[in-house]
């Protein structure tokens, strides 16, 4: 079976969960998102804490997905993390890349114009800029499987192969925080999606984890 896995999935199999890689700036990081959503929650921000956990946990799902995939195939996960990290937490998940996804909606959402109805190119504003965050993002993880960090194993999900990748990798993230940032101050409705995000996720990570899938 171990010479069905691809050599890289090999490698993160080695890192997995493996704490002898522990960096101590990983604790800045996680300082440094805490800080962020303090500041959000202090000004009562709450569309924008809402979204930044909405696309947040929406990576967790597809984290946990991927990490399903490798196991289904007995071949590779659809993306698979090395190099340097910290703590890898899943096949395809740094303790760094869940920091950084953390934050990613606040930031995404701090950049939408006010009015939703705003249109752009014709377009609703907000489908531009899923769109163009999408494909920005999808280009930088271009560049991190060129230098062999982020591995794909599948042709359908890889270069010059990517919609798959600007759709489900990424617009949907961006497209759930818009959707729980346009919610405004129904932080009823926000609270439920993030709370629902939150059931899925736990019941998706315990299932894979007795199975021992993850």
């Amino acid at each position: 079976m171990l010479a069905d896995l691809t050599a890289p999935t090999l490698v993160a199999r080695h890192m997995l969960r493996n704490a002898s890689q522990f960096d101590w700036s990983t604790i800045v990081l996680l300082a440094i998102v805490i800080y962020i959503y303090t500041v959000e929650a202090e000004h009562r921000r709450w569309a924008v804490v809402f979204s930044g956990l909405a696309l947040w946990l929406m990576d967790w799902f597809n984290e946990l997905v991927n990490s399903a995939v490798l196991h289904l195939s007995d071949h590779a996960a659809l993306w698979t993390v090395t190099g340097h990290t910290s703590y890898l937490i899943l096949i395809g998940l740094s303790v760094e890349i869940s920091l950084f996804f953390a934050v990613l909606g606040v930031i995404f959402v701090k950049m939408l114009p006010a009015d939703p109805r705003q249109r752009l190119l014709g377009m609703p504003n907000r489908v531009v800029y899923v769109a163009v965050l999408s494909l920005l993002s999808v280009g930088v993880e271009v560049v991190l499987n060129s230098i062999g960090v982020l591995n794909w194993a599948y042709w359908w999900w890889n270069v010059p192969f990517v919609p798959l990748i600007v759709i489900f990798g990424y617009a949907t993230f961006y497209a759930i925080a818009a959707w729980v940032f346009d919610m405004g101050e129904n932080h009823r409705k926000q609270l439920m999606v993030v709370g629902g995000l939150v059931a899925v996720d736990t019941v998706l990570a315990v299932s894979l984890g007795i199975a021992g899938w993850l």
